[in-house]
């Protein structure tokens, strides 16, 4: 796990639960960012190691979205039995980011290890929550595996992107929290 004091863990918790809530389907905020939920379990699982913060930050997903689809006019097009398979789906993100906590090194080397846990989470997330609603919503009559495929291709590239640009802002926050600590305690010690 990363070095990081509770202090900075309860930042990290409450950031994540922050940006979950204003990037979450564009419900709530006039903020026009991709949704960050991917990278919010993902980092949650790397960075939080209180077994609490998968729950809460699932519950806080599903209650947005409830939110959303009662009071605020959403759509509930997503809402099926398939809904539930979110949380298997968010659960491989979160162990996609505990395997990563227990590879880092602070070197350059953990990127390999970062990348190969980013894309199989990502890749197991992305057939659980899009095949499972393609599959299970009962939205699509005729689905098949040649029906989903293409699925793949559109939607999953976007999912990744985002997912990408999340992680690699963190990485750089945190890499840059961890040069200041560094310069802090060269300086204390002359």
């Amino acid at each position: 796990m990363l070095d990081l004091s509770p202090r900075i863990r309860l930042a990290i918790g409450i950031a994540l639960a922050l940006l979950l809530a204003v990037t979450r389907g564009h419900h709530f905020s006039e903020i026009n960012l991709p949704s960050a939920s991917w990278a919010v379990f993902f980092l949650a699982g790397a960075l939080l190691p209180a077994r609490w913060a998968f729950p809460a930050l699932f519950l806080e997903a599903v209650g947005l979205d409830l939110a959303a689809v009662t009071w605020g006019g959403a759509s509930n097009w997503c809402v099926t039995p398939a809904y539930w398979l979110l949380l298997p789906a968010y659960a491989a993100l979160w162990f996609g980011g505990r395997t990563y906590a227990r590879l880092h090194r602070d070197a350059w080397s953990s990127l390999a290890s970062l990348l190969a846990c980013l894309l199989v989470s990502s890749v197991v997330c992305h057939l659980l929550s899009s095949g499972g609603f393609y599959f299970f919503s009962g939205r699509y009559a005729d689905a098949s595996l040649a029906g989903f495929l293409p699925r793949i291709a559109a939607y999953y590239p976007l999912s990744l992107q985002a997912l990408a640009l999340y992680v690699g802002v963190a990485a750089l926050l945190l890499a840059a929290a961890h040069a200041f600590r560094q310069l802090r305690s060269a300086e204390v010690s002359r």
